[in-house]
């Protein structure tokens, strides 16, 4: 297949060229938005022009997108046009507004659907949420942007979902990897067989055995890895052997808390500067860990390439393509006054990830403590009541005790 344009086999001559000259314009107009203040004041935009040079300003984290639109909603001064200007205003959880346009392929992920061989032709089951967030306006914008018709599924009642994507014949599935194998097998409890051989995932890890699975189903799963703020940050080719960069970002991986760039091939956090002029971030740390992998991708593809999704910097933890923070255990725990402490463990049972939320309690009942967690955290789990004392006091409320061998 094609590649998706010429920026992806730029040489690294031109790569560099080309950033030389798009970065220090991105830094001006960052420089003229009242969100970045006195950060970016006194940097020379000129000066700054490329990955190595970004070292030197400060990184920007959620919290300072929190205070600044709490200060100026609602995007807190970092975009370049005011909200009646976009077409879509979301809400991730925070909260935290972002903006949306229909722009064609805004947040870049046509570069991914066509790395997993979507396009004209292709009917994709977005599974995607389409409420609030923006992950399912994500994908419809990439689909879009590859020719590919889009059935906007969301999720829930997957028997509608099976005989929907049977109905119209739905070719690629774009969602949570996870929640593909529960319309997979709700499909197989039917008798039905349906006609997806394409995958894009995100939102979640895409664990070894379910990529295996959906291969011996004839099923090509590729992941991808973006955000709320950034679109695309990287993404998987069919060679399978780490995440290519997207081409809209820069990336950089740092020791975690600091704005250092890590040695290469070290394990950091991971910090992005798109060059979106709509919403410029500079720097922005998302919290997630990865590394720099050596090399070039097999395909041809000449961008870096990192290792994918290796965890989180702080507790903060995805559980069911949904981030658990640990001021969202701390709410929690306020929120009854028998409740002395919690803590929330992710763990996988078959290819679904599960959430158990265990509270030393002096008392209370554990079905209200179960509907304070679903009220909470945006999701239900399973409620253990331990004894004062029980918990470990090792500083953590979130456990993450699954394996990503």
């Amino acid at each position: 297949m094609a590649y998706f344009d010429s920026l992806e086999t730029r040489s690294a001559d031109q790569r560099a060229a080309d950033l030389a000259q798009a970065l220090p314009a991105q830094i001006r107009l960052a420089q003229g938005l009242p969100g970045y203040g006195k950060a970016l004041a006194e940097v020379d935009a000129d000066a700054i022009t490329s990955a190595a040079d970004l070292a030197a300003l400060p990184i920007l984290r959620k919290s300072d997108i929190n205070r600044a639109q709490a200060q100026m909603a609602p995007f807190g001064g970092l975009t370049a046009r005011p909200a009646s200007g976009f077409a879509h205003i979301f809400q991730s959880p925070g909260p935290i507004y972002e903006p949306g346009s229909t722009a064609h392929d805004w947040w870049r992920l046509g570069r991914v659907l066509h790395a997993a061989g979507i396009g004209p032709g292709d009917i994709v089951h977005n599974c995607f949420g389409y409420h609030l967030t923006p992950a399912g306006m994500i994908f419809e914008s990439g689909a879009r942007a590859v020719g590919a018709a889009v059935l906007p599924a969301g999720t829930g009642q997957t028997e509608l979902q099976v005989t929907a994507a049977r109905d119209v014949g739905s070719t690629a599935y774009a969602g949570t990897p996870d929640y593909l194998k529960v319309i997979l097998d709700k499909a197989d409890e039917m008798g039905v067989r349906l006609a997806i051989t394409k995958a894009a995932v995100g939102g979640g890890a895409l664990f070894p055995s379910l990529r295996k699975e959906y291969a011996d189903r004839g099923i090509t799963c590729l992941q991808s890895y973006a955000t709320a703020d950034l679109g695309n940050i990287a993404y998987e080719s069919a060679a399978m052997e780490g995440m290519i960069a997207d081409e809209g970002v820069i990336i950089e991986i740092v020791t975690p808390g600091t704005n250092i760039p890590v040695a290469p091939g070290d394990v950091g956090e991971v910090v992005v500067t798109t060059l979106n002029p709509d919403y410029p971030l500079i720097r922005f740390a998302t919290g997630d860990l990865s590394a720099v992998m050596e090399g070039t991708s097999p395909c041809g593809r000449t961008n870096m390439r990192i290792k994918g999704w290796m965890g989180r910097a702080d507790q903060t933890t995805k559980i069911k393509g949904m981030f658990v923070r640990p001021e969202q255990v701390a709410a929690l725990v306020s929120k009854h006054a028998e409740i002395v402490r919690a803590r929330v463990i992710a763990r996988r049972e078959g290819e679904m990830d599960t959430m158990t939320v265990q509270v030393e309690a002096t008392g209370g009942d554990r079905a209200m403590f179960a509907r304070t967690v679903s009220d909470v955290l945006k999701m239900k789990g399973a409620v253990e009541v331990v004894a004062p004392g029980s918990l470990p006091r090792d500083g953590l409320v979130i456990e993450d005790q699954r394996s990503y061998d």
